[in-house]
């Protein structure tokens, strides 16, 4: 009777410690995550730090560098943000291990006590006779081997009840020191949010000061902001005046030629086999196209947006406007034929590659090295980012599907 109490107290001992490790791992899977976010996010804010100090010296108070200055402050508030997820979760796994440590310094007592009432229960049924006394009192064969056999359960209960012990004992052990490991990261963890909040609130602070300073323009923002349109309605309209060109060709070209081009469902244009092929490559790799510079930053993303000082009034942009260091190389996102180089006011140099019935727009470039008609593959150079007055490197960035222009933030990898 007592060695199956002892098996299924030793089998529970057995489940409960599982259990937590298996709860541990589970954690750890967790924090990893949340080391490599953690990770991520800090590459991202030394990427804003080493492109926004290359323009300081020649930086103004604009829109521009108001942008910036936002998306820095947004990142470093993700780096806050983590790291608060970051406490708590050690938080959470300072709470386990306490409960975990309580659970065995119970456990370990209760199985001291029992350990400690199977030898006094022994002792007391022996009615102190010593153990060969024990043994050879048998009144036959039978009674010695039972006597035997009960000597033996009970030496190797004991040994199977102080094994446990001694197990309970080094695991009881190595929480308390993973408790002082939890808590010094946690203390760790805490200096570094607390760092990092103080940049965030330098940060917030910069970015008023440019908001407060741009709101004593508002005459010549607002003229700056009627410029601007009439520059974007201008470059989309050359932009669709070009796609409208290749598609006019395309036509002409298939009833010419009695081709193999088709005009498949959904598709702007008639296409060959071939113009299909990339023109499907392209769409295949939606999400995981390279980025047009090798580092940087989206100042200004795709889409209609309030205005950042002035109240009531909603600006548009039909592609990115990516911030990098100056001189960088701009590149191909995908394998195609550039179909058009020309200057834009307001943008400067401007490179238009077809992908089939894709297209992809480049502006703002100081510097074009690519001819029209030439075959580029992904990640070639195709010119240098132009450097505007206010110390902004940016390149803009477009996406068309014929004449549709799309969010070129869904077809770019995630940074």
């Amino acid at each position: 009777m007592l060695s199956k109490y002892i098996i299924v107290f030793s089998l529970l001992i057995g489940l409960i410690f599982f259990s937590t490790v298996d709860l541990a791992a589970q954690t750890s899977i967790t924090r990893e995550q949340l080391e490599k976010q953690k990770a991520e996010v800090q590459a991202r804010l030394l990427e804003f730090d080493k492109i926004l100090k290359q323009t300081a010296a020649t930086k103004k108070n604009t829109i521009g560098e108001l942008n910036a200055v936002t998306r820095q402050f947004q990142t470093q508030n993700r780096l806050v943000n983590t790291l608060d997820r970051e406490v708590k979760l050690i938080n959470q796994e300072i709470k386990e291990t306490e409960t975990k440590i309580t659970s065995l310094e119970s456990q370990l007592i209760e199985l001291k006590a029992e350990y400690g009432r199977m030898i006094y229960n022994t002792s007391k049924l022996n009615r102190g006779l010593s153990i060969v006394s024990f043994v050879f009192s048998s009144a036959n064969f039978n009674q010695l081997y039972s006597r035997l056999m009960y000597l033996k359960q009970y030496t190797d209960n004991r040994k199977q009840q102080a094994a446990q012990i001694e197990k309970l004992s080094v695991e009881l052990t190595d929480q308390r020191i993973l408790l002082d490991d939890r808590k010094a990261d946690k203390e760790k963890v805490l200096v570094e949010e607390q760092q990092e909040r103080a940049q965030l609130d330098k940060m917030k602070r910069e970015q008023q000061g440019i908001v407060n300073t741009l709101t004593t323009k508002e005459r010549d923002i607002k003229k700056q902001i009627t410029a601007t349109k009439k520059q974007q309605d201008q470059l989309n309209r050359m932009i669709k005046q070009v796609i409208e060109d290749e598609i006019r060709r395309a036509e002409a070209a298939a009833k010419k030629d009695n081709s193999t081009a088709t005009k498949s469902s959904g598709s702007s244009m008639p296409m060959t086999p071939e113009v299909a092929a990339l023109s499907n490559s392209f769409a295949g790799n939606k999400g995981r196209l390279p980025w047009p510079v090798e580092t940087g930053f989206v100042a200004q993303g795709y889409g209609s947006y309030p205005h950042p000082t002035l109240k009531g009034i909603m600006m548009e942009s039909d592609g990115l406007d990516i911030r990098t260091q100056p001189n960088s190389n701009v590149r191909a996102v995908f394998d195609g034929t550039v179909t058009k180089i020309t200057t834009m006011p307001g943008f400067g140099g401007t490179v238009i590659i077809k992908h089939g019935e894709y297209y992809t727009m480049y502006s703002k470039l100081k510097t074009i090295t690519v001819k029209s008609g030439q075959t580029i593959s992904a990640k070639d150079v195709i010119g240098q980012v132009a450097t505007g007055a206010g110390g902004e490197s940016e390149v803009h960035f477009q996406t068309w599907k014929g004449l549709t222009v799309m969010n070129p933030s869904a077809w770019l990898t995630s940074k």
